[in-house]
C-alpha cells in the first residue's frame, strides 16, 4: 500500500493511531495522535510518547505476536482522560517495517456516563432508604412499646404520613425526570399561554404562600404572545420555581414573577419571553450555583428535606427548558435573594 493511501486511511480515523516497528520505534502517526501527544514523534520510542505501563505492556504483547491486546488507561494531560487502548500484531512486515498498530480511543464520556448512572442509583437508593427506615421504626414502635398508647399512635401516624408523602414526591419526580430526559431532543408541537399558566400556579400555591407569610406578585405586559411549547411541562417549570421561591424566601416578603419580551438575549436567537422568579431569601453562595441543576444536588441537605425537597426539581426544570430550546439563568446575592430567569423562544426556529 502506498504511504499516501495509508495516510488517507489513518487521517479518517477518530482514534489516535501509531504504527510501531519491531524495536518499539514510532514509524507513522495520524493527526489525532499528533494533536494529543505532540508532533515529530516518528523515529522515537513509543515510551517517549505514552508513559503508561499498561499501554506499553499491550504494545509489547502485540509486537511479540498477540493478535489483539487491550487496556484501559487514564492519562493526566492536561485534564484526566480515559482511553481504550488496542494493540494489534501485524504478521508480515510491510514497506514501513511496521510490526504492530496501536490505537487510543477517548472513552471518557462513556466512563462519565457510567459513573453518573452509578451515582444516580446510589442517590435514589439513599433517598428511598431514609423514609423506609423511618417507617419501619415507627411500625416497630407501634407494635411494641407504644401498642396501647393512643397519643403515640396519633404522633407516629402523622410522622408516617409525612414519610410516605416524601416517598411519593420522590417517585413522582423520578418519573417526571425520566420522561423529560427521553423527550428532551424532541421539540414540543403545541402552544402554551405562559400568563395563564403562571396565574394557575399562583392560585394553586396561594394557601402555601399564606402559611409561609409570603405574597406572590405577578408583573406582565397587557398582551403576551403564546409560545410554542408543552403546556403541562411549562406549568411544571413554574410550579417548581415559584414553590421553591415560597419555601426559601424570608418570612413576610414578596415572591415576584416578572414577564418581559426580549430579543437577542444570550443563548436564545430571536424574540423570546423572559420570565424571572425572584425571592427575598438569604441567597445562594456563588460556588453552588453551577451545580444547582444536578440531580440530587442540595445547597443545604437538612433544610431541603425539611421543606419537602427531593433534589430533582431544578434538574426537571433544566431538561424542560432545554426541550423548549430555551435557557435557564440563575443569579443570587445576599441583598436581592435569588432570581431564576427562564428564556423561552417565541418562534420554533430559535435555539
Amino acid at each position: 500500500m502506498a504511504k499516501s493511501s495509508l495516510l488517507n486511511i489513518l487521517n479518517g480515523l477518530s482514534e489516535a493511531v501509531f504504527l510501531i516497528g519491531e524495536n518499539r520505534e514510532i514509524l507513522l502517526t495520524n493527526p489525532q495522535a499528533a494533536e494529543i501527544f505532540g508532533k515529530g514523534l516518528e523515529g522515537q520510542n513509543i515510551v517517549r510518547a505514552i508513559r503508561h505501563p499498561d499501554c506499553l505492556k499491550a504494545t509489547e504483547e502485540a509486537l511479540a505476536g498477540a493478535k489483539i491486546s487491550t487496556a484501559v488507561i487514564v492519562l493526566e494531560r492536561p485534564v484526566p482522560t480515559t482511553y481504550q487502548v488496542r494493540a494489534a500484531h501485524l504478521p508480515q512486515e510491510d514497506i514501513f517495517g511496521a510490526r504492530a498498530v496501536l490505537s487510543l480511543a477517548d472513552i471518557s464520556h462513556v466512563r462519565e456516563a457510567e459513573q453518573m448512572r452509578s451515582d444516580f442509583v446510589a442517590n435514589v437508593s439513599h433517598e428511598l432508604r431514609s423514609p423506609l427506615t423511618a417507617l419501619s421504626g415507627f411500625i416497630e414502635t407501634l407494635q411494641g412499646p407504644a401498642k396501647d398508647d393512643k397519643a403515640a399512635h396519633e404522633r407516629f401516624l402523622h410522622l408516617m404520613e409525612h414519610e410516605a408523602l416524601r416517598m411519593n414526591r420522590l417517585i413522582g419526580d423520578l418519573l417526571s425526570l425520566s420522561k423529560v430526559e427521553v423527550n428532551e431532543r424532541v421539540r414540543p408541537t403545541g402552544t402554551a399561554d405562559v400568563v395563564s399558566i403562571i396565574q394557575r400556579v399562583i392560585t394553586t400555591l396561594s394557601s402555601q404562600a399564606e402559611e409561609d407569610q409570603k405574597t406572590v406578585v405577578f408583573h406582565h405586559p397587557e398582551k403576551v404572545a403564546s409560545i410554542p411549547g408543552d403546556e403541562d411541562e411549562i406549568l411544571q417549570v413554574f410550579q417548581n420555581l415559584i414553590e421553591n421561591a415560597i419555601k426559601y424566601g424570608a418570612p413576610e416578603t414578596d415572591v415576584t414573577v416578572t414577564i418581559d419580551q426580549v430579543d437577542g438575549k444570550s443563548g436564545v436567537r430571536g424574540p423570546a419571553l423572559s420570565i424571572a422568579v425572584q425571592d427575598r431569601g438569604p441567597g445562594i453562595p456563588a460556588e453552588h450555583i453551577p451545580r444547582l441543576t444536578e440531580r440530587f444536588y442540595r445547597v443545604d441537605d437538612s433544610r431541603s428535606r425539611d421543606v419537602g425537597g427531593t433534589g430533582l426539581g431544578l434538574a426537571i426544570v433544566k431538561h424542560i427548558v432545554n426541550r423548549h430550546r430555551g435557557r435557564l439563568m440563575i443569579t443570587s446575592g445576599r441583598e436581592v435573594g435569588s432570581i431564576f430567569t427562564v428564556l423561552l423562544p417565541l418562534n420554533t426556529t430559535a435555539s
